[in-house]
């Protein structure tokens, strides 16, 4: 008897028993009723079968008996065992093979084989005042377990899109009542107008194939007991072209015309969904000819070769398997600025770089103003010197006492000349040239005077 056998029956004997200490405490009748948890149930052959089974009453009851009956379609039932209280008188053909524990009313089958499929009935009687009978109907299935199912499908090479057919059948080496299904990536696949099984399902018939049938196809298989899934197999189809392109890296694409910079090597890519991966062909209009120019997924153009300012291509792709072809065709206008590259280069000044741009223009700006500032009163002066007549430098010599200014060393006298508006002179007195750094400013002020002045004067007589 297994463990989970063992336990049920355990758990029925418990029941019984406070079912039993109840009636002799309380004494009243409610009736009998007998219950299963199941009115079907699933049996492997080979393995052991426990048919569970509860029942209650509230009476006084001097005798309690059980019985059970088989019995198949359009037979009568058959006497396998029956117990009075605790006593089990089996029936000595199937003594070995069916087991019963009262006042536990369940039943073990041990083994279970395929001549054990069919219903069971259990009786209970209860003695007492009278006599009360209950009973109930388990039917049995027998079933071995189903085993990995194989899918193949034909023709093997493969089926050409809207031409070719494909069929795929299931095969499983071992399991009972076998029910079939068919899987698409995972979910079920229904009958349509191009998709139809076998009137067991083992069988899918995919009629005509398109693109749209490429995918992972699996076969589940199940029965009472088990269920198995067979590897994925994908059918090869073979379809396309379809969807076309020509792409580039460099350039501004519109439709069909691409705008490219004077100079500039421009790759184009020309590409199709399609199976087998399609063979291209690239081929140049001018002058009302066609010539094919190169085979390959890409073409590359340098723009400076091109003889003229805009030149049409066309790219051809083939299937040699489907037997179909497809063709796009495009300009290429070769211009000296391209509109992409300004695009790119006004997208390309980042605000850093416009910051340092500000900064660096205040900077320059502040500089030049310093400059202005500093250079400014000494241009003053030199202008207002240069301006005088030759009359008043000689009267400014006249004060100083001094004729040449370049063997003077000691005290200077500051002469500050009256304007043109008539502003009387003053002199002043300063301290010797070793005094301090604003004495030294003076007498590099007055040695500019008495220097520059007489220069001027000469140029202006010669």
């Amino acid at each position: 008897m297994g463990q989970d056998a063992f336990m049920e029956l355990l758990r029925s004997m418990v029941g019984l028993s406070l079912c039993k200490i109840y009636l002799l405490l309380i004494g009243s009748c409610l009736g009998l009723k007998v219950t299963v948890p199941s009115y079907t149930v699933h049996g492997i052959r080979g393995q052991a079968l426990y048919l569970p089974v509860h029942y209650g009453f509230h009476t006084p009851a001097s005798d309690i008996q059980i019985i059970w009956l088989f019995e198949r379609s359009h037979t009568m039932p058959k006497y396998l065992l029956g117990s009075v209280n605790k006593s089990v008188v089996p029936d000595l053909e199937y003594q070995h093979k069916f087991t019963m524990m009262p006042p536990n009313a369940s039943l073990l089958i041990n083994p279970l084989q395929f001549t054990d499929e069919g219903n069971y009935i259990v009786k209970v009687n209860i003695q007492g005042n009278g006599t009360l009978s209950a009973s109930q109907k388990i039917q049995v299935t027998v079933d071995d377990p189903v085993m990995k199912p194989m899918v193949q499908f034909h023709p093997a090479s493969g089926a050409v899109e809207y031409v070719g057919n494909i069929t795929l059948t299931c095969q499983v080496e071992g399991g009972t009542r076998l029910v079939y299904q068919w899987r698409k990536s995972g979910k079920p696949i229904s009958i349509n107008s191009s998709h139809s099984f076998s009137p067991q399902n083992n069988t899918l018939w995919i009629v005509p194939v398109t693109k749209e049938d490429i995918g992972n196809y699996t076969c589940l298989v199940s029965n009472p007991v088990s269920e198995m899934e067979s590897d994925i197999i994908m059918p090869t189809i073979y379809y396309g072209p379809y969807g076309l392109q020509v792409n580039s890296d460099k350039g501004l694409k519109v439709g069909e015309v691409f705008t490219v910079d004077l100079g500039e090597a421009v790759l184009f890519d020309c590409s199709a969904d399609s199976y087998p991966p399609n063979t291209y062909s690239w081929i140049q209009r001018s002058d009302n000819t066609t010539h094919v120019i190169k085979h390959g997924p890409r073409l590359e153009v340098a723009s400076e070769k091109v003889a003229q300012k805009t030149a049409d291509y066309v790219c051809c792709a083939y299937n040699n398997i489907t037997g179909r072809r497809d063709e796009t065709r495009f300009t290429v206008i070769i211009t000296s600025v391209g509109l992409e590259k300004l695009a790119q280069r006004g997208k390309s000044l980042s605000p850093l770089a416009s910051i340092t741009g500000i900064s660096l223009f205040l900077i320059i700006s502040m500089c030049l103003l310093f400059l202005w500032k500093k250079y400014q009163p000494y241009k003053a002066i030199r202008q207002k010197l240069e301006g005088r007549p030759e009359s008043e430098y000689r009267k400014a010599q006249t004060f100083s006492g001094h004729e040449d200014a370049l063997g003077d060393f000691g005290i200077y006298e500051f002469v500050t000349f009256p304007d043109a508006s008539g502003v009387s002179r003053m002199s002043s007195r300063s301290s010797p040239a070793s005094d301090g750094v604003t004495g030294q400013d003076i007498h590099g002020t007055i040695y500019e005077v008495i220097q520059h002045i007489p220069e001027q004067q000469q140029e202006n007589t010669e």
